[in-house]
Protein backbone atom coordinates (compact mmCIF):
# COMPACT_ATOMS: atom_id res chain seq x y z
CA UNK A 1 0.00 0.00 0.00
CA UNK A 2 1.27 3.07 -1.06
CA UNK A 3 2.09 6.10 1.78
CA UNK A 4 -1.03 8.11 -0.12
CA UNK A 5 -3.16 5.41 -0.10
CA UNK A 6 -2.46 4.75 3.74
CA UNK A 7 -2.85 8.29 4.68
CA UNK A 8 -6.27 8.41 2.74
CA UNK A 9 -7.29 5.17 4.61
CA UNK A 10 -6.19 7.16 8.14
CA UNK A 11 -8.53 10.03 7.42
CA UNK A 12 -11.46 7.64 5.83
CA UNK A 13 -10.85 5.92 9.36
CA UNK A 14 -11.10 8.68 11.46
CA UNK A 15 -13.88 10.32 9.45
CA UNK A 16 -15.92 7.49 9.81
CA UNK A 17 -15.61 6.67 13.59
CA UNK A 18 -17.80 8.76 15.89
CA UNK A 19 -14.99 8.06 18.78
CA UNK A 20 -11.37 8.17 19.10
CA UNK A 21 -8.77 5.57 17.24
CA UNK A 22 -6.57 4.19 19.14
CA UNK A 23 -3.02 4.19 16.89
CA UNK A 24 -2.66 0.60 17.36
CA UNK A 25 -5.89 0.18 15.48
CA UNK A 26 -4.98 1.85 12.61
CA UNK A 27 -2.00 0.28 12.55
CA UNK A 28 -3.63 -2.95 11.97
CA UNK A 29 -5.64 -1.60 9.42
CA UNK A 30 -3.04 -0.35 7.37
CA UNK A 31 -0.64 -3.71 8.10
CA UNK A 32 2.33 -0.92 9.49
CA UNK A 33 3.56 -0.23 13.07
CA UNK A 34 2.43 1.98 15.54
CA UNK A 35 5.50 4.51 15.20
CA UNK A 36 4.71 4.66 11.17
CA UNK A 37 0.87 5.89 12.05
CA UNK A 38 2.86 8.89 14.82
CA UNK A 39 4.59 9.80 11.25
CA UNK A 40 1.51 9.73 8.98
CA UNK A 41 -0.51 11.86 11.69
CA UNK A 42 2.14 14.56 11.59
CA UNK A 43 2.35 14.36 7.95
CA UNK A 44 -1.33 14.67 7.50
CA UNK A 45 -1.82 17.54 10.70
CA UNK A 46 1.00 19.26 8.24
CA UNK A 47 -1.02 19.53 6.07
CA UNK A 48 -3.78 21.22 8.01
CA UNK A 49 -6.02 18.29 8.87
CA UNK A 50 -7.32 18.63 12.21
CA UNK A 51 -6.52 15.83 14.39
CA UNK A 52 -6.43 16.02 17.75
CA UNK A 53 -4.90 12.93 19.94
CA UNK A 54 -6.96 11.69 23.37
CA UNK A 55 -5.81 9.38 25.64
CA UNK A 56 -8.06 6.95 24.00
CA UNK A 57 -6.81 7.76 20.59
CA UNK A 58 -7.07 10.11 17.49
CA UNK A 59 -10.26 12.52 16.36
CA UNK A 60 -10.36 14.20 13.04
CA UNK A 61 -12.43 17.67 13.38
CA UNK A 62 -15.18 18.16 10.79
CA UNK A 63 -13.19 17.13 7.38
CA UNK A 64 -14.37 17.19 4.13
CA UNK A 65 -12.33 16.90 1.19
CA UNK A 66 -14.60 18.77 -2.08
CA UNK A 67 -14.23 18.50 -5.64
CA UNK A 68 -16.26 19.93 -8.73
CA UNK A 69 -16.92 16.68 -10.73
CA UNK A 70 -18.20 16.28 -14.27
CA UNK A 71 -20.83 14.41 -16.19
CA UNK A 72 -22.70 13.88 -19.22
CA UNK A 73 -25.86 11.51 -19.34
CA UNK A 74 -29.56 11.45 -20.00
CA UNK A 75 -32.18 12.25 -17.56
CA UNK A 76 -32.95 8.13 -17.22
CA UNK A 77 -28.98 8.23 -15.69
CA UNK A 78 -29.93 10.60 -12.91
CA UNK A 79 -30.39 8.23 -10.26
CA UNK A 80 -28.05 5.54 -10.97
CA UNK A 81 -25.45 8.69 -11.42
CA UNK A 82 -26.39 9.65 -7.50
CA UNK A 83 -26.86 6.15 -5.78
CA UNK A 84 -23.18 5.50 -7.38
CA UNK A 85 -21.92 8.96 -5.29
CA UNK A 86 -23.35 8.12 -2.55
CA UNK A 87 -22.69 4.26 -2.34
CA UNK A 88 -18.83 5.20 -2.82
CA UNK A 89 -19.14 7.60 0.27
CA UNK A 90 -19.37 10.93 -1.44
CA UNK A 91 -22.15 13.67 -0.24
CA UNK A 92 -23.35 15.71 -3.63
CA UNK A 93 -23.70 18.89 -2.22
CA UNK A 94 -24.97 20.74 -5.69
CA UNK A 95 -25.43 20.45 -9.25
CA UNK A 96 -24.71 23.19 -12.01
CA UNK A 97 -24.46 24.10 -15.47
CA UNK A 98 -22.16 26.14 -17.67
CA UNK A 99 -24.98 27.73 -19.90
CA UNK A 100 -23.41 29.81 -22.82
CA UNK A 101 -25.85 32.63 -22.23
CA UNK A 102 -26.10 32.67 -18.59
CA UNK A 103 -23.06 31.61 -17.63
CA UNK A 104 -23.18 29.16 -14.10
CA UNK A 105 -27.02 27.94 -12.95
CA UNK A 106 -26.26 25.68 -9.87
CA UNK A 107 -28.93 24.59 -7.24
CA UNK A 108 -27.99 23.33 -3.86
CA UNK A 109 -29.24 19.63 -3.39
CA UNK A 110 -27.33 18.17 -0.22
CA UNK A 111 -27.67 14.50 -1.31
CA UNK A 112 -25.92 12.14 1.31
CA UNK A 113 -27.84 8.87 1.30
CA UNK A 114 -29.98 6.46 -1.50
CA UNK A 115 -32.78 7.90 0.33
CA UNK A 116 -31.82 11.92 -0.24
CA UNK A 117 -31.47 9.80 -4.01
CA UNK A 118 -34.96 8.09 -3.65
CA UNK A 119 -36.81 11.59 -2.30
CA UNK A 120 -35.18 13.68 -5.36
CA UNK A 121 -36.14 11.35 -7.92
CA UNK A 122 -39.45 11.63 -6.12
CA UNK A 123 -39.97 14.87 -5.84
CA UNK A 124 -38.80 15.92 -9.36
CA UNK A 125 -41.23 13.28 -11.16
CA UNK A 126 -44.21 14.31 -8.73
CA UNK A 127 -43.56 17.68 -9.74
CA UNK A 128 -42.58 17.54 -13.18
CA UNK A 129 -39.55 19.39 -12.67
CA UNK A 130 -36.81 19.21 -15.79
CA UNK A 131 -33.29 19.17 -14.59
CA UNK A 132 -30.82 21.67 -15.29
CA UNK A 133 -29.08 19.83 -17.49
CA UNK A 134 -31.94 19.92 -20.38
CA UNK A 135 -29.86 23.25 -21.13
CA UNK A 136 -26.96 21.92 -21.40
CA UNK A 137 -27.46 18.36 -23.32
CA UNK A 138 -26.97 16.34 -20.51
CA UNK A 139 -23.65 17.54 -19.38
CA UNK A 140 -23.64 19.05 -15.56
CA UNK A 141 -21.23 19.29 -12.75
CA UNK A 142 -21.69 18.63 -9.12
CA UNK A 143 -20.20 19.79 -6.75
CA UNK A 144 -18.74 16.02 -4.39
CA UNK A 145 -17.84 16.39 -0.63
CA UNK A 146 -15.84 12.71 0.80
CA UNK A 147 -13.66 12.22 3.92
CA UNK A 148 -10.17 11.48 1.63
CA UNK A 149 -9.44 12.13 -2.06
CA UNK A 150 -9.07 9.01 -2.24
CA UNK A 151 -12.75 8.18 -1.74
CA UNK A 152 -13.15 10.93 -4.77
CA UNK A 153 -10.83 9.20 -7.23
CA UNK A 154 -13.06 6.19 -6.56
CA UNK A 155 -16.56 7.97 -7.61
CA UNK A 156 -14.86 9.33 -10.82
CA UNK A 157 -13.60 5.70 -11.77
CA UNK A 158 -16.87 4.28 -11.08
CA UNK A 159 -18.53 7.07 -13.07
CA UNK A 160 -15.71 6.96 -16.03
CA UNK A 161 -16.95 3.22 -15.47
CA UNK A 162 -20.32 4.08 -16.32
CA UNK A 163 -19.16 6.16 -19.44
CA UNK A 164 -21.02 9.25 -18.29
CA UNK A 165 -17.74 11.23 -16.62
CA UNK A 166 -16.24 14.05 -18.20
CA UNK A 167 -14.52 17.14 -18.23
CA UNK A 168 -14.71 20.71 -17.48
CA UNK A 169 -14.28 21.57 -21.17
CA UNK A 170 -15.59 19.01 -23.06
Amino acid sequence: MSKNHRLDIIVKTLCDSDQPVSGTKLAKICDVSRQVIVQDIALLRAKDIDIISTSKGYIILDHDIKREIYVCHTDEMIEDELNTIVDLGGKVENVFVDHAVYGRIEANLNIHSRKDVKNFVNETALKKIKPLTELTGGKHGHLVCASSEFILDEIEEALAKMNILSKKDE
